[in-house]
């Protein structure tokens, strides 16, 4: 059996390292839109709103060809506050059969967000942040 795992959670929550962590530093693939908006020589990351409709879409590439690598274990770190966020990947799961895990990450560290995104804008997000009970 192949794992698709979604971490999601408020920035600066830890989804990142957790992500880093049980990937068992890097055995396994890890994807984030952030990805996108990272500098892969210096690490600077510039998040541009115009072009979050991309970052979406390659995260969702990296993902899906991994699965046609049959990956045994796959991660996402993202916010993930909208239900629309998971569906895609839930199709993927769907599609090339993996068990899918949503698990949400929780600031109970005191973590900073590395991206400097605003406390005001934090509670935006978690205003909008649902927890889907089936």
């Amino acid at each position: 059996m192949n794992y698709l795992i979604l971490l999601r959670g408020l920035p600066g929550s830890g989804k990142t390292t957790l992500a880093k962590i049980l990937s068992e530093n890097g055995k396994y693939p890890v994807y984030s839109v952030d990805d996108f908006f990272t500098n892969k020589n210096n690490g600077d990351y510039q998040f541009e709103f115009d072009k979050n409709h991309l970052a979406y879409k390659q995260c969702e590439e990296n993902v899906k060809k991994s699965m046609q690598q049959s990956s045994e274990k796959i991660f996402i770190d993202n916010v993930f506050s909208l239900e629309w966020e998971l569906e895609s990947y839930f199709k993927l799961a769907f599609e090339f059969n993996y068990r899918i895990f949503v698990c949400t990450v929780e600031n109970r560290h005191k973590g900073k967000n590395i991206h400097n995104i605003s406390q005001e804008q934090i509670e935006k997000m978690a205003a909008k942040y649902k927890v889907v009970l089936y």
